[in-house]
């Protein structure tokens, strides 16, 4: 099982001080700094989302951290035109396509493909022939599943946001949720990622949802960094998922 490690939260926490100065000397926590450190302590890949409205991710982040990470960077954006032309300038591993809206503090909520098919045909075609993979970041549900495979994604990332939410009975019926999209995008010969809101606790019943490769983690590992520091918090993340049998 792999860790993609989303380091969002470190430019939120820049640009609440450093917003309308990020030439400074003094801007800090930096982005770069927290990429180096999550592939000190075994990540697998990056993920860092670049906004319509630029809210916390900057350009520059996201070219230094291509630039200088050796590796994979999973980028996630909106699918409109001018987050097209960025990631194609960007050329990242992976690109996931997200729902957007612009009063949410974090992506809330899986990308309804059904709904906005025609509109998603043309971004996953151009970036396909630019030779980036493309991830489909949705509910876990069969028939949005299926619309991501007709649109020749190859990978679906499974938002985890209501399973981690829950508890008791209603967090029993989540994770068959997933295992039942999961097992689907298996079938139709898709990579099966998730993430949104896993914390290590959760491990355990998330290990059951069959046939993920990877998961993709952000706000609890920036969280634990400020205690014990972005390493030895990826570090402790990837042993945790190591403990685990996955389905």
């Amino acid at each position: 099982m792999n860790l993609g490690v989303n380091i969002d939260h470190i430019a939120t926490l820049r640009q609440a001080r450093y917003a309308a100065m990020l030439d400074s000397p003094n801007t800090e926590p930096s982005v770069l700094d927290a990429a180096r450190a999550a592939l000190k302590g075994g990540a697998d890949s990056i993920t860092l989302h670049v906004r319509s409205d630029r809210r916390h991710m900057q350009d520059s982040d996201a070219f230094a951290v291509r630039r200088e990470i050796p590796l994979p960077l999973n980028l996630e954006m909106g699918a409109d035109e001018l987050m097209l032309g960025f990631a194609l300038s960007l050329h990242p591993d992976y690109v996931c396509l997200v729902p957007e809206k612009r009063e949410e503090i974090t992506t809330e909520g899986g990308l309804d493909v059904l709904a906005h098919y025609e509109e998603l045909v043309p971004v996953v075609d151009a970036l396909s022939v630019a030779g980036v993979k493309v991830s489909m970041f949705i509910d876990p549900d069969e028939k949005q599943v299926e619309a991501s495979a007709r649109l020749g994604a190859p990978m679906v990332e499974l938002h985890t946001g209501c399973f981690a939410n829950s508890a008791g009975m209603k967090r029993t019926e989540e994770v068959g949720r997933l295992a039942s999209a999961a097992q689907r995008a298996a079938e139709l010969g898709m990579e099966v990622h998730a993430g949104h809101g896993i914390r290590i606790p959760m491990l355990t019943e998330l290990s059951r949802v069959p046939h993920l490769t990877e998961l993709n983690i952000g706000h609890t590992i920036v969280a634990r960094a400020l205690v014990i520091g972005m390493e030895a918090a990826v570090r402790e993340m990837k042993a945790a998922i190591h403990a685990q049998n996955w389905a």
